[in-house]
């Protein structure tokens, strides 16, 4: 199930953000980006409709993911 994230409360998207953030250990080239680099990124990509917050039913917890890799 999709989460529209503008109904999340502020802090509360960003203790999300920083947990996927931390979790995801991915590879941004050269430069090393800091947390809050890699915060605003994942931010903005959910303000775009880049990314979804996601709630999986079987395993009760949130996600954040590719819209494209969403499947309902």
């Amino acid at each position: 199930m999709i989460i529209p994230w503008q109904q999340v409360e502020p802090d509360t998207l960003l203790n999300l953000i920083e947990s996927f953030v931390l979790r995801e250990g991915t590879d941004y080239g050269e430069l090393e980006k800091t947390l809050e680099q890699k915060v605003q990124d994942v931010k903005r990509q959910l303000e775009r409709g880049e990314a979804l917050l996601v709630w999986s039913e079987l395993h009760e917890t949130v996600n954040i993911m590719p819209k494209e890799m969403f499947r309902p």
